[in-house]
């Protein structure tokens, strides 16, 4: 068995809805295990998400660091690696802001940890009515496989014992998504990090894995466990898709390792 004694932040992005947030740090106090630090990559909200943050940062009593930068359009990217800065953890479990955890969910990221690895979980989709309902009452205990107002059903099946079979992936970057994500942070460092020429939606965590895969660490699928559950919401502006899928491919022609602006340089 693996030491298990490695520190664990959550890393959680975030911009202007607040609600939201709150939800997600509420799933975040039911944790089985949980993380020893918080870190908010907050790409310029408001008063009142950072009243969210003072508040829960109240009650967990776990150190709090809340990354912020003036809102200046879509710089996810920068403000993660400026997050990150902040950490003081071995291993990393990113999230979106609008990702709701299953109470077990970090125990399952730090069951499967592995050094040599990055993991890519899964999600489940909660559709508008339900997410409106989750964020009038506050609950999201009665999401399960049967549960109307949801998709990609299968990814709400949590049964640890099966979770392995699920791990080999191909060594392919497509549809990493930094909604549920967990690397080591040194790797994180070695790979620069992610690329801060990215703004707008798109690409970003692809391009970031691909630098991952590129410097021999493994891309591990984790299904049937760590299961979460993905708040409905506007889709982003997709201005800069190709712009950002050109970086990408760029990426993966020349097979980079690091890129020129990223972590180091913020």
């Amino acid at each position: 068995m693996q030491n298990r004694s490695f520190t664990v932040g959550l890393l959680i992005s975030t911009y202007n809805w607040p609600k939201a947030l709150e939800a997600v740090l509420k799933s975040v106090m039911r944790q089985s295990r949980m993380p020893d630090e918080i870190i908010i990559a907050d790409d310029g909200s408001g008063a009142a998400t950072e009243s969210v943050i003072r508040k829960y940062a109240a009650l967990m009593g776990i150190p709090f660091r809340h990354a912020w930068h003036k809102d200046d359009g879509f710089r996810k990217s920068i403000i993660l690696n400026k997050a990150v800065k902040l950490s003081e953890s071995d291993y990393i479990i990113e999230i979106d802001g609008d990702i709701v955890l299953h109470p077990r969910f970090v125990e399952d990221h730090v069951r499967h940890a592995q050094k040599g690895v990055f993991i890519q979980g899964a999600r489940t989709m909660v559709e508008e009515n339900r997410t409106k309902g989750i964020l009038r009452t506050g609950d999201f205990d009665t999401i399960f496989f049967f549960t109307p107002g949801i998709s990609n059903r299968f990814n709400s099946l949590r049964i640890p014992l099966l979770s392995w079979l699920f791990q080999l992936s191909r060594q392919d970057a497509t549809k990493t998504r930094g909604c549920n994500l967990a690397f080591w942070r040194e790797d994180f460092i070695a790979v620069n990090g992610y690329n801060n020429t990215f703004s707008g939606w798109g690409s970003e965590d692809n391009e970031f894995a691909a630098r991952l895969i590129n410097a021999g660490i493994k891309k591990v699928r984790l299904k049937l466990a760590a299961n979460c559950y993905h708040l409905h919401h506007k889709c982003n502006s997709k201005s800069e898709v190709e712009a950002n899928e050109y970086r990408y491919m760029e990426t993966i022609r020349y097979n980079m390792i690091s890129c020129m602006n990223g972590y180091a340089e913020v």
